[in-house]
């Protein structure tokens, strides 16, 4: 469960005294910690550290030299210590790496014992983050605390932290994540940053250095169906975080105007309510936006009127949260709204009942990439496959404070890839705690070669968006996160310094920026290397022509004595070949160099098409996703 390993969280601090930071059954601190739990404001270091949470720091110095103002001037309470104001490192690092707490809930729902992905796992938090503007890091900031988590002792960082586009180079310390994550690589710490909230849309992906493990964010197999009963009887399904009273039969109406456009009273962003014909009735709109604010602004504006609930027909995304004051906002696709409109306009006098969420659990719902979540392909380095993994990071319910308006009992459901992070920084935690000398990439490599394409039922994973689709990976990479599977990859795809170098020097850095970066003088070779050999566990070709060659090598990390056989699902008209296309591993040979030619057939530009690339010897399969777009007449001029 993460015994041992150190999980160092950089965020907006952490709520102590949330049971999941309790440390009954710890052992003592692992000697290897030499880091500090620093004192502030209404946070006492000998008080609110203990066994779980061994270190506690706050950067600050930066934030306020860019913010110019003090700390307190937004109106939101902010605390100058390591303690949370806002709820989201709380969220965090509860996901990574906290406690088990029994009988836990969202006002009902999901009701059972929440525990971290590594609850045995030490917590060392910096707060780089800070509750103004709905939250802001600076980069100085951040470049500190990976400095001092790098002499801390620390194994593994997890950042759920964004920026927006367009993305800082990966020499630009105005990207301290970049800058700061090399550093750590290079000594050996895993970090795990968020691929960041602004999807459906393509080339969306954050923290795209390929030294960082980049997390996409997907559902699971949890769902809170709402029923809602029509007057004819009829009861169908939304999904809601509805824990109140059910409403009884109502009224149902929906605001519809003479003129051109009567549908637009009825726009969910834009209600235009009648409060004698909407007092005590459930009110029905329509949205094109998947924004929370659309929701909240809609029920404020019903209930203002009067309205005992509402029901929103819009595209349909998994991430929920509950409406002030119990009020019942229910999402519906489009497809049911019609069916709920077309029963109010054909009776007289129509009345709904809405009645409080469920939590539903098993195989019959399929995970899905969220709407929200980042994609590929990546915009500074479309040859570095981003995202590279996906994990649930949809209404998870985890540890907050309580000055957060949305939680119940010091918890809260909360969705984003920053809460699909800490999932895969408590994985990553489990796997150095069972092979403590796997690199930051081996871990990767185990990670993405083994991730799940298909749910359990054998389905294909879909990616939330207009029109939802089968996901692909630009959509989650490798797919979505299997923990056990990466325990045992049989191969991986091992990098260090000099494979980040040469993708440094691929991308055409100049040789005094690579030398900064690195911390070491730097000359690049006078012939461009090529960015198709950085040794991914995953091949994307942005811009084939006629035909390439590229190069990987693999370690053998399982049996001694293997034969590997290579399986190819090529993309649509591409042809590839493999040589060698059997690997023999013995006691005496651990890494074989193997070539890839991917030729052609298509003779116009194309979009992506994706395949992959297996190693197989019965008992493992390491698969690498395969993108490969056909680009006859260039959309820029590369020098390379």
């Amino acid at each position: 469960m993460g015994d041992g390993v150190i999980i160092g969280v950089l965020d907006t601090g952490i709520w102590p005294e949330s049971k999941s930071f309790n440390d009954e059954g710890f052992g003592p601190i692992p000697s290897q910690w030499k880091g500090v739990c620093e004192s502030g404001q209404q946070f006492n270091n000998t008080m609110h550290c203990n066994r779980k949470v061994i270190g506690a720091r706050w950067f600050v110095d930066g934030f306020l030299a860019e913010y110019g103002h003090p700390l307190n001037t937004s109106g939101n309470q902010e605390f100058l210590s390591p303690r949370d104001a806002n709820g989201h490192g709380t969220h965090t690092s509860s996901t990574a790496g906290g406690s088990f707490v029994g009988n836990v809930s969202y006002k009902g729902l999901a009701l059972g014992t929440v525990r971290g992905g590594a609850p045995h796992a030490r917590l060392a938090i910096y707060k780089v983050c800070w509750n103004v503007l709905g939250g802001q890091c600076s980069s100085a900031d951040i470049l500190k605390a990976f400095d001092e988590a790098i002499n801390d002792g620390v194994h593994v960082l997890s950042l759920s932290i964004g920026s927006s586009i367009p993305l800082f180079s990966d020499i630009d310390e105005r990207d301290g994540i970049a800058t700061g994550s090399f550093h750590a690589v290079a000594k050996g710490i895993t970090v795990v940053c968020g691929a960041s909230n602004d999807g459906p849309q393509a080339q969306t992906v954050q923290n795209t250095a390929p030294w960082i493990l980049t997390v996409a964010a997907s559902t699971m197999d949890r769902a809170f169906p709402t029923p809602i009963t029509l007057g004819n009887n009829k009861t169908l399904l939304g999904q809601a975080l509805f824990t109140g009273k059910e409403t009884g039969f109502s009224g149902l109406v929906y605001p519809e105007v003479s003129g051109l456009d009567p549908n637009s009273a009825g726009q969910c962003e834009a209600l235009s309510l009648d409060q004698t014909s909407v007092a005590g009735k459930v009110v029905l709109c329509f949205t094109s936006t998947v924004r929370r604010a659309t929701i909240i602004s809609a029920s404020s504006d019903v209930q203002a009127a009067g309205g005992v609930g509402v029901i929103i027909a819009k595209n349909p995304s998994d991430n929920l949260a509950a409406c002030s004051n119990d009020f019942p906002c229910i999402e519906v696709d489009y497809e049911i709204g019609t069916r709920i409109l077309y029963y109010i306009r054909s009776t007289r006098l129509p009345v709904v009942n809405l009645s409080p969420s469920k939590t539903f659990v098993g195989e019959a719902v399929l995970a899905k990439v969220a709407y929200f979540s980042s994609r590929g392909p990546n915009s500074i380095a479309p040859a570095i496959l981003k995202p590279d993994i996906t994990a649930p990071g949809v209404n998870i319910l985890a540890a907050t404070g309580p000055l957060n308006r949305v939680m119940d009992g010091g918890y809260a459901m909360l969705s984003g890839t920053s809460m699909a992070t800490p999932h895969v920084s408590g994985i990553v935690a489990l796997l150095k705690a069972l092979h403590p000398d796997w690199s930051p990439a081996a871990i990767k490599s185990a990670l993405v070669t083994t991730a799940w394409r298909n749910g359990p039922s054998g389905l294909p994973i879909f990616a939330e968006g207009f029109p939802k689709k089968l996901a692909d990976p630009f959509d989650f990479g490798g797919g979505i996160v299997n923990p056990n599977g990466a325990t045992d990859p049989g191969l991986v795809y091992d990098m260090g310094a000099t494979d980040h170098i040469h993708y440094l020097c691929a991308v055409g850095y100049n040789n005094s920026a690579i030398s900064q970066l690195t911390g070491q003088s730097i000359v690049c070779p006078s012939e461009r290397p090529s960015i198709l050999d950085v040794n991914l566990p995953s091949i994307t070709i942005p811009n084939l022509r006629n035909s390439t060659t590229l190069t990987r090598t693999v370690t053998n990390v399982g049996a001694p004595e293997s034969i590997y056989r290579v399986v190819i699902e090529p993309p649509i008209g591409v042809v590839i070949t493999v040589n060698p296309d059997v690997l023999v591993f013995n006691s005496m040979t651990k890494s074989i160099t193997f070539k890839v030619t991917v030729s052609s057939t298509h003779h116009v530009n194309t979009g992506y098409y994706f395949g992959s690339l297996t190693w197989t010897d019965g008992v493992h399969e390491v698969r690498s996703p395969l993108s490969v777009r056909t680009e006859i007449i260039q959309s820029y001029v590369d020098d390379n």
